[in-house]
């Protein structure tokens, strides 16, 4: 694709022969004489009126009936995706004040701000509220705003545009209905854009507008659409994701800074004849609402006020419940009628999605937080074993050898990633071979939990497919997942004669072991206290225990001490027999001697686990 003369270029450029008070190519303060290179950014035109209800126009407005309309309003919720500097803020703005939905003090706290003219709007910092955000003029968290038109309800959820916070961008599309994608016309289709791109497909969101931005500074041609438009497609058409075949795109050429084509159309483009932003916005089904699909609540609280009362409450994930309809209570598989559908207002006579409903059943049965209530005739899966694709979101690697907690709908349980089975290229979108995830990294992996999950493909139910890794010692989040495919649970359990070493690994995530360390008890207490925090089935034995090679084969990792002083440095292990050195000091360090050990075990008796 030609390249296009940047704005900032040609301020240099002609101002060459004065080099000394030429501006630089990001001002922090306004330059009188950028407005002779692009007058857009010396004034902001007063919107257009917008469409308004008709309850605002007749005088005799009842707050009643408004918020009545309200209420019948559908919800979208959208996000922005896209490269850095590909205007992602400013678009949010400019679809913001277009809509007249800032408010005067809003607008006057941005006015005259950074690298604006005095008077003029900067539109970004509308929804870049940090400082750090503000003074580098870029996007670091996810900022979520809300507003709405005539027709519509939406939540914005505007998202960083940098390779490192790629994992802020995949949380605020996780519940995106609708990801616009901003691809610079000057710039076309960049890495970054085809890498936001790739996990708004993950994430399966199913529209996705493509806005081609900046037509101003391209001279609004027809030609640096069309290039980008075809490129865009020929990248996304090939990507191998799950269910992206059913993605539908858009692709808009506008002028955030200009405000073309974003509220209102311009005649600046006339070769395009499609709808503008907002119009698509209003008019792209809400996919939210899956009225349709199979009945799904997730049970998140027992509610029982008196001995007269049992109700489960929770969320509908999907589908549509009505009194007397059979539901299913899964992982244990008992099912019963709706009695009552119990809200604050009173009972009702039908839920659908996304309503929060106390659900209370013709028969006590034994149902607690975490269960999930689905229609029988189309139950989801129960399953302790499923591979999913995952984003890593910790600064911290993934480590094969540890067990996390898994959150799934309203369930915890323990969980561990036995491998990964290939991770992708973001840059080149091909597989690749690693054993380890690092932050904002993505990759295919098997899973397996302590307790079975009822769950559905992320492809069938976003909300039932997807889940969150905890890390249990901090309690931070550290990956979320998306389920591609899981194993019956009920032919997991069907297996039936001797438990074999490698169930026994699945199961614990190490083989068994025997691992003798001369030193103190209290070292030895250490070194299992630090295994137990990674998830692994461990004990302390006595030296000479005859039973430690009946715990030894059932997979335990034991550990036995024999008294020393420490006199010589180092440790000295012994792991089932075969006698080692480690090169630190307990008396010195007891926390770096302590990671020595782990060390040591990883590359022996969790190796094996990994090998399998």
């Amino acid at each position: 694709m030609a390249a296009f003369v940047n704005v900032n270029d040609r301020i240099e450029t002609s101002l060459s022969c004065d080099t000394e008070h030429a501006p630089t190519r990001e001002p922090e303060v306004w330059d009188e004489r950028i407005p002779a290179f692009n007058p857009l950014l010396a004034h902001t035109p007063e919107p257009p009126p917008v469409a308004r209800s008709p309850l605002f126009v007749d005088s005799d407005f009842n707050i009643i009936d408004y918020l009545n309309e309200e209420r019948t309003k559908d919800l979208l919720r959208f996000s922005t995706a896209g490269s850095v500097d590909d205007g992602k803020s400013t678009l949010i703005g400019r679809l913001l004040y277009d809509t007249q939905s800032v408010y005067s003090d809003q607008l006057q706290s941005i006015e005259g701000k950074g690298t604006t003219a005095p008077g003029v709007l900067d539109l970004a910092l509308l929804t870049d509220g940090l400082r750090a955000e503000r003074e580098q003029g870029i996007t670091i968290d996810v900022a979520y705003r809300y507003f709405s038109t005539a027709r519509r309800k939406f939540i914005i959820a505007d998202t960083p545009g940098h390779e490192q916070y790629t994992r802020n961008m995949a949380t605020g599309a996780s519940t995106a209905d609708v990801a616009i994608v901003l691809v610079d016309a000057r710039k076309g289709v960049l890495p970054q854009s085809r890498r936001h791109a790739y996990i708004t497909a993950l994430l399966g969101v199913r529209h996705v507008i493509v806005a081609v931005n900046k037509m101003d500074l391209v001279g609004y041609a027809e030609s640096a659409f069309t290039s980008i438009r075809e490129e865009f497609k020929d990248f996304f058409t090939a990507l191998d994701v799950d269910g992206h075949n059913g993605t539908e795109l858009h692709f808009i050429p506008v002028s955030a800074l200009a405000g073309d084509n974003v509220v209102h159309a311009t005649a600046a483009m006339p070769w395009y004849t499609g709808a503008t932003l907002l119009t698509l916005l209003e008019s792209i089904p809400s996919t939210e609402v899956i009225v349709s699909a199979p009945f799904r609540l997730a049970v998140q609280r027992v509610i029982r006020p008196n001995l007269d009362f049992r109700g489960f409450a929770g969320q509908i994930a999907a589908g549509t419940i009505r009194p007397g309809d059979r539901v299913l209570a899964l992982p244990s598989g008992r099912s019963s009628r709706v009695e009552r559908i119990v809200t604050f207002d009173g009972d009702l006579p039908e839920a659908t999605a996304p309503l929060s409903v106390t659900l209370t059943l013709e028969d006590d049965l034994d149902i607690s937080r975490g269960d999930l209530l689905v229609a029988p005739e189309n139950p989801a899966l129960v399953t302790s074993s499923f591979t999913a694709s995952l984003v890593w979101m910790d600064a911290t690697p993934f480590d094969p050898t540890r067990r996390y907690l898994l959150k799934h709908t309203s369930r915890t349980v323990l969980a561990q990633v036995r491998r990964v089975m290939h991770t992708v290229d973001l840059s080149e979108f091909q597989e690749g071979r690693s054993a380890s995830l690092t932050m904002n990294a993505i990759g295919l992996v098997a899973v397996e939990t302590l307790l079975p999950l009822a769950a559905d493909p992320y492809t069938s139910n976003r909300h039932t497919g997807s889940f969150v890794l905890i890390d249990s010692q901090s309690n931070a989040t550290v990956a979320a997942g998306m389920i591609r495919q899981a194993s019956d649970f009920a032919t997991q359990t069907a297996v039936v004669g001797r438990v074999t070493e490698s169930e026994r690994m699945a199961r614990f995530g190490h083989g068994g072991a025997h691992l003798e360390l001369r030193g103190t008890t209290e070292f030895a207490e250490s070194v299992v206290r630090a295994l137990f925090a990674l998830g692994a089935n461990v004990t302390l034995a006595r030296s000479g225990e005859s039973a430690v090679a009946v715990l030894v084969e059932a997979g335990l990792l034991v550990i036995t001490s024999v008294e020393s002083t420490f006199d010589r440095p180092g440790i000295w292990a012994a792991i089932s027999g075969v006698e080692t050195q480690i090169e630190a000091n307990p008396a010195a360090d007891t926390s770096q001697a302590v990671g020595a050990t782990l060390q040591l075990l990883r590359q022996t008796v969790f190796r094996q686990q990994e090998a399998q």
